[in-house]
């Protein structure tokens, strides 16, 4: 993330560091490129410029730290505030702290369509759960496709429910690549 609270995808990150130490620059913000803080309270009160503008990206990033702290009131009410601005890793962090992810789930957030499926599979509702880890499949989440691949094993999804989930499976991992991408999975394992 950068200090303006814009996100990019890893392979792009790790594509911004070459060109600045190609061109001998000194790191910055790949989008508004002033220069990345130095110490964590520069980094602090960064965020917080970011908070004051109701940037719900940085009430997410607060949100966590204050998670992180066992500071569950605050981390709450960040998490509130960003959601109601329409941050979806916000709803997600709120259904971590709920233990129930419908609203991230249904405002597309991967991680917690699958967490749902995890959770109506423990309560019984094996149906339900694998409706969920097809829809987080279907947009390329690795962890549902596993999940499905044992549900099938035991009999719970039908091979065409589980052909077609892989199928669309791969095409939503084929659309996200890119060289750069590709690059960052190698400096990420290495």
């Amino acid at each position: 993330m950068g200090c303006c609270s814009n996100i990019i995808c890893r392979g792009c990150e790790i594509a911004d560091r070459l060109r600045e130490k190609e061109a001998n620059l000194h790191h910055a913000c790949p989008f508004c490129r002033h220069p990345i803080p130095e110490t964590e309270e520069e980094s602090d009160k960064d965020v917080m410029k970011r908070v004051e503008k109701n940037d719900s990206v940085a009430m997410t990033t607060i949100g966590r730290t204050h998670y992180e702290r066992g500071e569950y009131g605050a981390a709450f009410e960040y998490y509130t505030k960003a959601a109601e601005l329409g941050d979806v890793d916000a709803h997600n962090h709120l259904s971590i702290l709920y233990r129930d992810g419908e609203e991230a789930a249904i405002a597309g957030h991967l991680d917690a369509r699958h967490n749902l499926g995890c959770y109506e599979g423990g309560r019984g509702r094996f149906e339900r759960g694998v409706k969920h880890y097809i829809i987080a499949a279907n947009l390329g989440l690795d962890e549902s496709i596993e999940m499905l691949m044992k549900c099938y094993e035991i009999g719970q999804v039908s091979i065409e429910d589980f052909a077609g989930a892989l199928s669309s499976h791969q095409a939503a991992v084929d659309a996200t690549k890119s060289p750069q991408r590709e690059e960052a999975l190698y400096w990420e394992t290495t």
